[in-house]
This record gives C-alpha cells, sequence and structure tokens, in this order.
C-alpha cells in the first residue's frame, strides 16, 4: 500500500523499501537517459493507467484492432487515454523508433497489443553496453506489468504482457461458428517468438518475487531467489552455449531467450511488399500458392545474368566455368539444406509437378505392376494423385488411401491397415496445402520400409516452414519447389537415396544426360545428370541457392517459431467471427487457415479482400478431395510467412466481419 507524504510524493513503505511505484518511474528515467547524459523527463502515467489493465479479455470482444485503431474514449475496446496515438488516423511508427510502441505513457489498450507483438523485436545494441531487449523493454514494464508493479493483483492465469491470454487458450471461443472445431491449447502461441520475456522473465527481471535489494542502504543483503537482480549478469551467463540449453524451459532468463524475431527487419528484404494495390498496402496472404522473393535473390539472379550467363559442363570458356560453378554451388546448397548424404542426392526438376512425374514415370514403371497398391492420403495436392493413378491404370496396380478426421489429420491407426506385402510405395504431403495440417510422416515413411515399400515425401508445403532433414526422415524420396520457398518459380528438387536414383532409368532423353551415343545404343550419365536432359534452368537453380542461403541466414527455426505463434493469434481472431467456420483445425499446422464465410461464396470474400489490397486464394487449391471431405467445393485460404505481420492478419479480419454483419 502506498503512503503519502505531505507534498504528495510516495513515501517509503515500512522497513525502508521505496514504494514500487516510484521505483518504475524511477527505474524508467534510467533507462531512457542516454550515456552520460541527463534523464528525459519523467512521463507520468494518468491512474487510469493501472485500471486500464484488464484481468482478462472479455470472451465476447473481438481481439483485434483496425490499423488506425480509432475507438473513442469510453469504448469498451478503449484504454485508458483512448486508443493509439488519441489523434483520429494517426498511429505510432510501430518498429521503426526504438521503445515507441511500448512508452510507458502510450494509450495503447491490451486488446492492440497483438499488433505490436512482432514489431517489438530489438535487432540493435545499445550504446549504453546494456541488451538492446532491456533498453528498449524495460522502460515498457510499467503499463505492461502494471498491476504487479503498483500493488493491483492480476487474474490468475492471463498475462498482461502478450496478445494470446491463456483464456484463448483454454478452449473453443464461445462465439464461434458452431461447425467449427478449434484446438486453442495446440495454437497456444510462445512469447518468446516475438523476442517478448515470458511472466517469469518478467518478475526476474523487475525483482517483484523477491524480498530485498542486495546491497541497498540499510537492507540485509539478500540472495535473488534466482540469478542475478542484475539483467547484464544473466545477460552474459547467457551467452555460454551450454546455458543455450535452458533457453527449451518456459522459465528461462529473458536474457537467455533465443534472439527475437524483427518482422520489420525481413519486411524491408521483399521490395514487392511496398506495393500497393487498389490504393492500399499491399497485404500477401497467399503464400500457400507463391512466395515472394527477397533482394537478395533478386540480385543473385541479376548477377547471374549479368556476368555468368552462360550453358554449362560442355565448354572451356570462362563464362561456362562461372555458370558451371554458381549451378553445382546450387546444388550443393540444396544438400545441405535438406541434410542430404551428397549432391548426387540432388536432381534439378521444374517444380514439385514435374518431381513426382519424374519418379512415378521412372521408378514406378519399373517396380509396379497388376495387383500392386500405391498408398496416398486424403490430403494430397492433385500433383501427388493423377500421376499415380496415371501409373496404377497403366499396370493395373490399385490406389490406398489414408483416411483424415474431422480436424483433418491422417488416421495413423487406419493407415497401417493399409500397408501390406503388395505396397510398393507411400506419398505423402508433410503439410497440407488446403488445411495446414502437418502430417506424422516419419511414421508412414516407417510403416512403408516395414512392409518393403519405398516412400516419397511431397515437401512444396513444409519446406518453408519447418527443418528439413530427410536423412532423419529416411524418405527414399522427397520433393519440393523453389518457389514456395522464396525462390524463382520454374525451379524444383527431386531427392532419392542414391542406391534408389541409380537403379533407375532415365524419364526424358537428351543432350547433358548421357555418357556416350552411338546409333545402336546409348551409355547414361549416373544421378543427377541422368534426369537432367536437355539445358536445365540454370539461373532459377543459382536463385533457389540464394533463397536457401537467405532462409538459412533468418534460421528456419526462428522462422517456424513467428510462424507458428502469427497462425494462433490469427486463429484466435478469425475463430470467433459469426459465420466464419474454420476448415482443418488439426493441434499441428502450419501456416494455412482454410474458412468458409456462411451466406457468401468464396469467391465474394476473395474479391472483397482484394478490394482492399488483400491478397488470399479462394477456390478448391488443388485439392478436391480433401475439401469434399468436408462437404466442400473451396474455400478462402489465407496463408501466412514470416514477412506477415498481426496488423495484416486483423485487416483481413476486419474485411470479414463487415461481410458477416451485412447478412449476419
Amino acid at each position: 500500500m502506498t503512503m503519502q507524504t505531505p507534498t504528495g510524493n510516495p513515501a517509503p513503505l515500512p522497513g525502508g523499501l521505496p514504494d514500487p511505484a516510484q521505483l518504475a518511474r524511477l527505474a524508467n528515467a534510467f533507462f531512457r537517459a542516454p550515456p552520460g547524459g541527463v534523464a528525459a523527463p519523467e512521463v507520468v502515467t494518468g491512474s487510469g493507467a493501472v485500471g486500464g489493465v484488464p484481468s482478462a479479455l472479455p470472451a465476447a470482444a473481438p481481439v483485434l484492432a483496425s490499423l488506425s485503431n480509432p475507438a473513442p474514449a469510453g469504448s469498451p475496446l478503449a484504454g485508458p487515454a483512448g486508443t493509439g496515438t488519441g489523434v483520429p488516423g494517426l498511429t505510432l511508427p510501430q518498429g521503426r523508433v526504438p521503445g515507441g510502441n511500448l512508452l510507458p505513457g502510450s494509450p495503447t489498450h491490451i486488446l492492440s497489443l497483438g499488433n505490436r507483438a512482432p514489431a517489438l523485436a530489438p535487432h540493435a545494441a545499445a550504446q549504453n553496453g546494456l541488451p538492446d531487449q532491456a533498453v528498449s523493454v524495460l522502460p515498457a514494464l510499467e503499463p505492461r506489468a502494471g498491476g504487479a508493479l503498483l500493488g493491483v493483483p492480476q487474474q490468475s492465469g492471463a498475462s498482461p504482457y502478450y496478445f494470446l491470454d491463456d483464456t484463448l487458450r483454454a478452449g473453443s471461443p464461445a462465439s464461434a461458428h458452431e461447425n467449427t472445431r478449434y484446438d486453442a491449447p495446440a495454437l497456444g502461441a510462445d512469447p518468446r517468438a516475438f523476442g517478448l520475456p515470458t511472466q517469469d522473465d518478467l518478475r526476474g527481471l523487475l525483482s517483484l518475487h523477491r524480498d530485498g535489494f542486495q546491497g541497498a542502504p540499510g537492507i540485509p543483503d539478500a540472495k535473488p531467489a534466482h540469478g542475478s537482480h542484475y539483467v547484464l549478469d544473466e545477460a552474459r551467463a547467457a551467452a555460454h552455449p551450454r546455458d543455450q540449453q535452458r533457453d527449451q524451459t518456459h522459465g528461462a532468463p529473458f536474457s537467455a531467450v533465443r534472439a527475437p524475431f524483427d518482422v520489420d527487419a525481413v519486411r524491408r528484404d521483399f521490395p514487392i511488399l511496398a506495393e500497393r494495390v487498389n490504393g492500399r498496402p499491399l497485404v500477401w496472404l497467399d503464400n500457400a500458392a507463391t512466395t515472394h522473393k527477397p533482394r537478395a535473390v533478386i540480385e543473385r539472379l541479376a548477377y547471374f545474368y549479368e556476368h555468368e550467363n552462360s550453358n554449362i559442363h560442355r565448354a572451356a570458356h570462362t563464362l561456362a566455368g562461372r555458370a558451371t560453378d554458381a549451378y553445382e554451388h546450387a546444388r550443393e546448397t540444396v544438400q545441405r539444406f535438406i541434410g542430404a548424404g551428397s549432391p548426387d542426392e540432388i536432381v534439378f526438376v521444374r517444380g514439385t509437378t514435374e518431381a513426382i512425374n519424374l519418379i512415378a514415370k521412372s521408378w514406378g514403371e519399373e517396380n509396379v505392376g497388376p495387383g500392386d497398391e500405391i498408398v496416398v492420403s486424403h490430403l494430397e495436392h492433385h500433383a501427388n494423385i493423377v500421376p499415380w493413378q496415371q501409373l496404377a491404370a497403366r499396370k493395373g496396380a490399385t490406389l490406398r488411401v489414408i483416411p483424415v478426421d474431422e480436424s483433418g489429420q491422417v488416421q495413423l491407426d487406419e493407415c497401417r491397415k493399409l500397408f501390406n506385402e503388395r505396397t510398393k510405395i507411400a506419398a505423402v504431403t508433410q503439410v497440407s496445402n488446403a488445411l495446414g495440417t502437418v502430417v506424422p510422416v516419419a511414421q508412414i515413411v516407417q510403416m512403408a520400409h516395414a512392409v518393403g515399400a519405398k516412400a516419397l515425401v511431397d515437401g512444396a508445403q513444409s519446406i518453408s516452414h519447418l527443418r528439413v532433414d530427410v536423412r532423419a526422415l529416411d524418405a527414399d524420396f522427397f520433393v519440393f519447389s523453389g518457389h514456395k520457398i522464396y525462390g524463382p518459380t520454374g525451379i524444383g528438387v527431386v531427392y532419392g537415396k542414391r542406391e534408389v536414383l541409380e537403379a533407375m532409368p532415365p524419364w526424358q532423353g537428351g543432350g547433358n544426360m548421357i555418357a556416350d551415343v552411338t546409333f545402336e545404343r546409348t551409355l547414361f550419365q549416373p544421378p543427377p545428370a541422368r534426369f537432367e536432359a536437355g539445358t536445365g534452368n540454370i539461373a532459377d537453380a543459382v536463385g533457389l541457392g540464394a533463397a536457401l542461403d537467405y532462409v538459412t541466414r533468418i534460421g528456419i527455426d526462428n522462422i517456424a517459431r513467428y510462424e507458428h505463434d502469427l497462425l494462433a493469434y490469427a486463429t484466435s481472431v478469425l475463430a470467433p467471427v459469426p459465420g466464419v467456420r474454420l476448415v482443418g483445425t488439426a493441434n499441428d499446422k502450419a501456416s494455412v487457415l482454410s474458412f468458409v464465410l456462411r451466406g457468401y461464396q468464396t469467391e465474394e470474400v476473395g474479391r472483397a479482400l482484394s478490394e482492399e489490397g488483400i491478397a488470399v486464394r479462394s477456390g478448391h487449391h488443388c485439392a478436391q478431395p480433401i475439401l469434399r471431405r468436408f462437404g466442400l467445393e473451396a474455400t478462402v485460404r489465407p496463408s501466412l510467412a514470416f514477412y506477415n505481420t498481426c496488423d495484416e492478419v486483423d485487416a483481413l479480419v476486419s474485411v470479414v466481419r463487415r461481410l458477416a454483419a451485412r447478412r449476419g
């Protein structure tokens, strides 16, 4: 309880301890002060700053804010001083003014924090030597953890500083459509993916749960409950490699938390994201169809055509050598990225569709016969159905289909029943392009091998979202497309185990794939050249290598964490919209949100979104069997990438809400 002196200033609490509110203001002033300078003027929040922190998110309130956040003071969505900057139509330049989105006096309401989360990630070192996390986050802790700092108890189980409250994780939103199955616990977001502290981290930094301060005047030394009360000590300790293991626990010190993900820095790498469509900023939520290209890829392609352009392998001149080196370096980059054992196991093709056709027409023609069986799942893209249907029709074989449950996940118990001595190959997607379901392909690969069958994994939708290790997966084939992972179109990859590729005949004939030709016979090159007849897509293979290098620099695990939490946020705000039915609610999902809106055709929703500059896919997504499994012919499919933001998700949901209200 705070005691007031006759002057109105907070007095020390009994025992000599300073008032927590005073401590918070002093700390804010300290961290705002430039090195060697004078502390910045104190920013004092009004009394409503304490009461403005809600104990929990109201179940029926939309967990979103428009781009301008214009709710008036007094609105249930307004903060203690209104929302945003308090000036209609004006918002803080998120992610561009250090600490600007976390100012202690900022009237940003807790319900709009989700929009700010990806922009909170600091990425530069402060001049005063403090970790940038401390410099940019600590000044904001008063409003964020205001309840605890100023003596107001927090609602149990609620998170005052993160957009996904535990109440949202507990179960289905009450206002969700009756046909929607939403498994919220599996989509619970981890604040560390956005570079935010966990609740334990905040306590550790603020010493809120400690009885005293070591070395404070008049207070006996007290050993902190854990770690050091000085953030730099923990930062230095976390720098040691062995301490990185602590990052796997939710209670790891904030300084030990993984490097934050700076979505604004990523977005600046993609020139097309500055485009305007219909007078509005482009919001690209069609990433499952194709991804955009970072400047590094664009410039690498330009460099190839300006300095290296030549055919490969068969000339002694300088440019041929440069082009050959660049092409084969790209092959080695792919090998490293997916964990293959040798560059010779990497075959360049036009994309995933051509990759599957190559395997069906080469391996399949040699190994599948009458009465044999081919196993696919109900989730497959047409490209992983049609080639096998054609092969089965030519050979008299049978296609067996792994069923899925109501959430869109494959049923492994039923899957096991499909494998027998007649099974020759299982061809399954790792991530569904229509639902986003992450399929347990490792178990399916094991089932195939247990009966002597081969296994193909379609990685077109997984390659940009998940870490892939083909040797750990033990797949015989793994295929993907470059344009799904920020590379050029017209280039793709077949990975095949060396012994499997060596036993396969070529599927096309021509130059580059031969060792010797006479009119009587032809000797073929070993893999991979055997499967690369003619002049390949040299420049785009080089561009794919540049794309994989770019993803590697950012870190596929960092990308996966950010996208998972962005998907969790998107699900939490889209699911409660009246009339929305989410299609595909498996516990394990990648960044796809398929839905239908009651009263609307999917193309109507797609057009309305496009009018606002928001690009989504509407239709059957070349996956008609799985949509028909849910009684549908089409869905609206927003699909996320690591350059998307919570603001963009809110823009999407705002349009869907407006449509729902018109015919609600």
